[in-house]
């Protein structure tokens, strides 16, 4: 009978945590691209901009940053120093949340406000990064209340890191149509764009049944709550929605 000594049970697990630096840098990739023409291309270049702004694509590029290096402290096996960051990951997790609340109500007011959008899109709009936040934020506070259990925390990790990866998406298919010289290119239905979006979670169910012959339950529950959470895209065009949107945008506009 093999004997597993303390010392590879860490590189065991290491191994293991390999695919989410892949997972990582995939989200990133996803995301950068998707915001490289609409703000982070002109970050430095276009002050027009409100600060709040500013300070949320700012922080957003930390989280992404953040989640690279603990997938990377992870894979080597340094689970002391990922725990110890993991401490302020937290509270820099926290700020992500309340500061997508605060965007996702300021973005409509300001472009209602200028004149930009009419009342009915600012209030449609307002149903996407709410219910982006309502989804990292459970996916976020399950993946807190199991760090003790890394099976299931980095994994909850990765479904929150999708779960704000939603506002990219449609942004990422037309920057490559962009890219590829046709800006009116058809590309990215709605189909294309949840794949794209369930795209790293799929992945990381794939590696599971290489691995373990089995996908872990809390990629199911993921994929169900990611389901249901895009249902709001339809929901959000109907009067019940447009209802509760005024309710909300009322006392800022």
């Amino acid at each position: 009978m093999a004997v597993v000594t303390e010392d590879a049970r860490p590189r065991a697990r290491a191994a293991r945590s390999k695919i989410y630096v892949g997972l990582a840098l995939m989200i990133a990739a996803i995301v950068l691209v998707g915001f490289s023409r609409s703000f982070y291309g002109t970050l430095v270049t276009n002050a027009s901009h409100p600060w709040i702004i500013h300070v949320h694509a700012a922080v957003y590029v930390g989280w992404l940053a953040l989640l690279i290096a603990q997938t990377v402290l992870a894979a080597r096996g340094d689970i002391a120093t990922h725990r110890r960051v993991g401490k302020f990951g937290i509270a820099y997790g926290a700020l992500v949340w309340i500061l997508g609340l605060v965007v996702s109500v300021t973005m409509p007011v300001i472009n209602v406000h200028s004149g930009l959008w009419p009342m009915e899109r600012g209030e449609q709009f307002l149903a996407i990064p709410l219910g982006d936040m309502v989804l990292f934020g459970g996916f976020f506070g399950a993946a807190i209340a199991y760090r003790r259990k890394p099976e299931i925390h980095k994994r909850l990790i990765i479904l929150a890191a999708v779960a704000v990866m939603f506002a990219a998406i449609g942004r990422t298919f037309t920057n490559v149509a962009v890219l590829l010289g046709d800006p009116e290119a058809p590309l990215g239905g709605a189909p294309a764009r949840l794949l794209l979006w369930y795209s790293p979670v799929l992945v990381a169910m794939a590696h599971d049944l290489v691995t373990r012959r089995r996908v872990h339950p809390v990629y199911w529950i993921g994929v169900a709550a990611m389901t249901v959470a895009f249902l709001r895209v339809p929901y959000s065009q109907t009067e019940h929605w447009h209802a509760i949107a005024r309710t909300i945008l009322a006392p800022f506009l």
